[in-house]
């Protein structure tokens, strides 16, 4: 990584690209709809940044977050899916829809960003996959039990729960009173944010 950060004053903005004035040497990065949505011209703002160098391109991309630059690389790392593609999916979607999608295996959510298709959907979905139910897992204390004992559809939508930061006593009470038998794993995880929401 050449630059992990850079902490300076937005000197443009334009549709997908941010101008950020470090001590007088402007740095043009591609940026999301959301990181957009926090940067004000004429304001400090840090952007965690991911440099793509390639053989006619040099290209800085900026994020409001680490986890939103982590999701980035993650994205980029699936075979077929560049940059571009990897910015609209975040201009869509937050890190943790996304990262939920995979979980649930929500191709709406991938397709809804503009130039991504089912096909490539479905990679996203199967490649990573493995890797954000690891780092649910780990959140979780590696392993540690479901609530309920139970697994199938109740084991995908509490890793989806811990993957978003809620507790194994948050996701465990949240469950209870739904039906897990008939629901998708997607109507469970909406069914269990909207318990801990309303309390």
């Amino acid at each position: 990584m050449l630059y992990d950060y850079l902490n300076g004053v937005i000197a443009a903005l334009d549709t997908g690209l941010a101008v950020v004035d470090c001590n007088g040497v402007g740095y043009a990065c591609w940026t999301t709809g959301y990181t957009q949505s926090k940067l004000q011209i004429g304001q400090r703002h840090k952007l965690y940044t991911y440099t793509s160098i390639r053989e006619d391109a040099f290209d800085l991309y900026g994020f409001a977050s680490r986890e939103e630059r982590t999701c980035f690389e993650r994205l980029v790392g699936v075979t077929g899916v560049g940059p571009k593609a990897a910015l609209a999916i975040l201009t869509a979607a937050t890190p943790d829809q996304v990262s939920m999608a995979v979980l649930t295996g929500d191709e709406k959510t991938l397709t809804a960003a503009a130039g991504v298709g089912k096909k490539l959907a479905q990679r996203i979905l199967l490649e990573l996959k493995d890797k954000v139910s690891g780092e649910a897992m780990t959140a979780t204390g590696g392993g540690a039990p479901l609530p309920l004992g139970l697994g199938g559809k109740v084991a995908e939508a509490s890793a989806a729960l811990a993957a978003l930061g809620y507790s194994q006593a948050e996701i465990g009470a949240s469950l209870r009173g739904v039906d897990t038998e008939s629901l998708s794993v997607e109507a469970i995880v909406r069914q269990c944010l909207r318990a801990m929401v309303t309390g």
